[in-house]
């Protein structure tokens, strides 16, 4: 089913005034009109975009217009806001199914919004985004009260409106003969259409006066503080050594008592290696050959919780925190469960994160190859790193 994206944009902003248009100013280091026409580029439900601008800017649009990952067609506006939408919607797809409208100057809906408002219009026609009344709403005449209205049946209207082809046809009809309409919805009331209003959101706000600018600065610096909060990043490891008689065999920091251990250059504790390979992986630091090789006698028969300690150290410098660590060791014998407690405190002591952000699981392989048979253990691990930097 073809969506297609509407980004009413035609107007000049006269009640903002200032020498350019509004839509064009930047907001935290970016125009309004890209961050709003960015929404629907990267929605996965929209097909493709309709751009209504004054002429002159139609005739020269901005460059994140000309080139974007979805197909841009870019219209001259009308003189009312109806107008720019009816030109718009003359260009659009006779397949798109769906039409949604939405204002340049209400550059932070979410991609929720625009799915719940998209879905609502499928099944009923027409639908707008709109915020409950939370104060008590009088009718007035001269600043004389008429009446109270009842607050529980009131909804501010936004943007973005979604209709079905077919009812877009009949508002925007209307709209031609029609006094000025302040949104599509209204249009298609008085078509006889019924319009199913979804819950809106608070920080949906139309930019229309100068004072609102600050307001937009505050969400939009916050909103790529969260962005950079919620950064993650997963790293993968693996290890495997073989079990040779005469060496201690050492698993996630305990010493384990059993008649072989693990044959490496270090105390070779697949744990901890698998661990270290993940944390650096996820930071794409290279792997615990290229901070701890083997060929460096510093090294000999040293601890790999240290190791570990060490990649931790480097996750930090690149500006992240271990969140958790999830391992599963393989091995025939010796039987792992009593000794997984101690595993995970020495492995969260070393990531610097809660025991329970760390899990080991000890399995068998059913004696298929070298671990199956008793010959060696191995590891996988994952790791979820989380960027914390402000």
């Amino acid at each position: 089913m073809r969506v297609t994206a509407i980004i009413a944009a035609g107007g000049r902003g006269l009640r903002f005034g200032g020498l350019r248009p509004k839509q064009l100013l930047n907001i935290d280091g970016r125009p309004i009109l890209e961050r709003s026409v960015a929404l629907f580029l990267d929605h996965p439900d929209v097909d493709d975009l309709v751009v209504a601008l004054p002429a002159d800017l139609a005739a020269d649009p901005p460059p994140y217009l000309r080139a974007a990952p979805k197909p841009i067609r870019v219209v001259a506006g009308g003189v009312r806001r109806q107008d720019s939408v009816a030109n718009a919607f003359q260009v659009t797809s006779g397949d798109s199914v769906v039409v949604v409208i939405h204002d340049a100057a209400r550059p932070f809906a979410s991609a929720d919004l625009v799915s719940r408002t998209i879905a609502a219009a499928i099944e009923s026609g027409a639908a707008l985004a709109g915020l409950p009344a939370s104060d008590t709403v009088k009718r007035t005449d001269d600043r004389m009260v008429l009446e109270t209205l009842p607050r529980e049946s009131i909804y501010l209207a936004q943007t973005p409106q979604a209709f079905r082809r077919e009812v877009l046809r009949d508002a925007l009809a209307l709209g031609e003969a029609a006094a000025d309409a302040t949104d599509e919805a209204s249009l298609a009331e008085r078509a006889g259409h019924p319009v199913r209003v979804v819950e809106g959101e608070a920080g949906n706000i139309k930019i229309t006066r100068p004072e609102d600018l600050a307001m937009a600065e505050a969400i939009a610096r916050r909103s790529a503080k969260a962005e950079r909060r919620a950064s993650m990043r997963i790293g993968t490891g693996y290890d495997l050594h073989v079990l040779v008689e005469g060496r201690p065999l050492i698993l996630g920091g305990v010493r384990i008592a059993f008649e072989r251990g693990l044959l490496g250059h270090s105390d070779a504790d697949v744990v901890c290696h698998a661990a270290t390979d993940a944390i650096l992986g996820a930071v794409g630091a290279g792997d615990i050959g290229r901070h701890f090789p083997d060929t460096d006698p510093k090294w000999k028969d040293a601890s790999s919780v240290d190791f570990l300690r060490r990649a931790a150290s480097i996750v930090r410098e690149a500006g992240f925190e271990v969140s958790n660590v999830d391992l599963v060791v393989i091995a025939e014998r010796p039987k792992l469960w009593p000794f997984v407690d101690a595993m995970r405190t020495n492995l969260a002591e070393a990531l610097g994160i809660a025991t329970d952000a760390v899990s080991i699981k000890g399995k068998t392989n059913e004696g298929v190859d070298a671990t199956g048979r008793g010959e060696a253990i191995a590891c996988h691990a994952v790791a979820l790193l989380t960027n914390f930097q402000s």
